[in-house]
């Protein structure tokens, strides 16, 4: 009897939504491309442009070191003041946009309307806003880097906190515990090896940023972007770029690095 039982084979999946979806794609890359005009034939055009601007930017004119060498470790400067201040700032704002920390959606609904208005301000805009208040600088650089890093830390850092066990929350709570000692106790060892994770990712990122600020006036290796290019010393600009590429990449290792220790 065993021998008449009959297995029916499962249907493979329908290959049409595979179809369907790489036709929606290319609909939208092909509707994408011409509502902004997008020519590749005058891409291939300017193709000797390219060339005959990167021929100009090489060889570098490696004495120019020197005048961008104080420029470089303002903005590094500008990146570590920024970031170490957004970091703090961004702490009482992830707990206040954390549901399960909160407690009431007229808190964190507002909070986190907020924190999403200051997310999409550019940092450039940002940093032009300050230059107008404070002046030409490295201040408004690090105003600038600083609400920038309250706006990711403390969206990184909400998300990480409303995943956490809510055991040792429930457990701190039921003796007793008031809602400092709750935070202190049982949030902070869970969230904080990710928080410093959170916090070196967006330094990386401030370094790169606080780079191109000085275009807008507000300090670092930016202004000599401007003044070499500006006067088409391309081969003076070269020499920033591969500073600054040098620089990034050395703190993206250091900061791989540390992060790999503290996860």
């Amino acid at each position: 009897m065993s021998a008449n039982i009959k297995f029916n084979r499962p249907k493979p999946p329908s290959r049409l939504k595979h179809y369907f979806t790489a036709g929606l794609l290319l609909l939208l890359l092909w509707g994408s491309a011409y509502k902004t005009e997008a020519d590749f034939g005058e891409l291939v055009d300017g193709l000797g442009n390219m060339f005959e601007l990167l021929r100009e930017m090489f060889p570098p004119k490696w004495t120019y070191f020197d005048n961008i060498l104080e420029a470089m470790l303002e903005t590094i400067r500008m990146a570590i003041v920024g970031t170490t201040i957004g970091a703090m700032l961004a702490i009482p704002v992830a707990l206040l946009c954390a549901s399960n920390i909160a407690g009431s959606s007229w808190i964190f609904y507002p909070i986190r309307f907020l924190l999403n208005l200051v997310r999409t301000i550019p940092d450039l805009l940002l940093a032009a806003l300050f230059v107008a208040i404070f002046g030409l600088g490295s201040l408004p650089g690090i105003f600038a880097l600083t609400v920038f890093s309250v706006g990711l830390i403390a969206k990184l850092t909400y998300e990480a906190l409303e995943a956490i066990d809510r055991g040792p929350l429930e457990a701190m709570a039921s003796v007793g515990a008031n809602k400092l000692q709750i935070i202190a106790y049982a949030v902070v060892p869970q969230i904080q090896a990710h928080f410093m994770s959170f916090t070196l990712y967006t330094f990386e990122i401030n370094v790169r940023a606080a780079a191109v600020l000085g275009l807008v006036g507000a300090g670092g290796i930016g202004h000599y972007y401007e003044v070499t290019l500006g006067f088409l010393e391309y081969d003076k600009t070269s020499v920033i770029i591969i500073f600054t590429l040098a620089i990034v990449l050395l703190i993206d290792y250091a900061s791989a690095k540390l992060r790999e220790r503290l996860l």
